[in-house]
């Protein structure tokens, strides 16, 4: 057991915003967590994760999220998490097996009409400052949307940064599906939204959840109970979730381009009034 993890979970460009937002806050007052020997990101969160190793200082990224000069181009998308939630649900009906419910999913995305690859990749480029794996230990979480099963991209994996987090952010039936290596993959958030548990071994492990616990998408484990495995295996863990100002600056619609700067705003905000356990 040794060094530090920091995961960080999907919840849209609102989640990206309101992560960075956070990131800053707490770095602002002698918390900085981007140094993790380990970060693990999903969907928002592998954006997140690719931006902080990328050598760009925490307030440039927190610039490019709140001025509306400097952020980049995004496809506006409306998710209704109930509607959301039951297409997912209607998708695994009778199903209780967590590889065929992400095969299910898988499906229900490879059917959907988006936007092109094409399109979203350059979203995806746009976003990123450093295109290159970063030396830091960077794993990205994504799922094969044939197969269902989970995907772990990291440098050591032969597969671009840009594409791995592309898949990553692959929100079924919302986003084009992933091709990679002739394989189509989704967003991680198909097995968690934050993927904690890929964090084990880890003495220390803050985990960054926009979506809460209690996200409305179904999960092969719940949040708090990959917590406690944490913790059974030795691990401090500290889970930061949005407080009442930054779920009211999130809004109903996380992948709406205009929550960025309220919900950057409203995570540095509640980065400053943190303190975190072990500091």
């Amino acid at each position: 057991m040794a060094g530090q993890a920091l995961v960080l979970g999907g919840g849209g460009v609102a989640g990206i915003a309101w992560t960075t937002g956070l990131l800053t806050g707490l770095a602002e007052h002698g918390q900085d967590l981007t140094g993790a020997d380990l970060l693990v990101g999903t969907s928002a969160g592998s954006v997140v994760a690719a931006q902080v190793t990328s050598g760009t200082a925490l307030d440039e990224l927190y610039a490019r999220q709140v001025d509306p000069a400097r952020q980049t181009r995004e496809i506006p998308a409306e998710i209704d998490f109930e509607k959301f939630a039951a297409a997912f649900g209607e998708a695994v009906t009778g199903s209780t097996n967590p590889a065929e419910i992400r095969r299910a999913i898988g499906e229900m995305a490879l059917a959907a009409e988006t936007v092109s690859e094409v399109d979203r990749r350059a979203v995806i480029e746009a976003r990123l400052p450093v295109h290159e794996w970063p030396e830091q230990r960077l794993v990205i979480v994504a799922v094969d949307a044939s197969t269902g099963e989970p995907r772990r991209f990291d440098k050591a994996s032969g597969v671009s940064l840009v594409d791995a987090v592309a898949a990553s952010c692959a929100v079924p039936g919302i986003w084009p599906a992933v091709t990679i290596d002739g394989r189509r993959y989704v967003d991680g958030g198909v097995r968690s939204a934050e993927n904690a548990d890929y964090a084990t071994g880890y003495t220390r492990v803050t985990v960054v959840s926009p979506l809460g616990v209690d996200a409305p998408l179904p999960m092969e484990k719940p949040l708090l109970e990959v917590l406690e495995d944490l913790r059974t295996a030795g691990a401090e863990v500290t889970l930061i979730t949005p407080d009442e100002a930054s779920v009211a600056a999130i809004g109903e619609n996380p992948l709406d381009p205009a929550t960025r700067t309220p919900a950057a705003e409203a995570g540095r905000a509640q980065g400053a009034a943190l303190t975190l356990s072990w500091t």
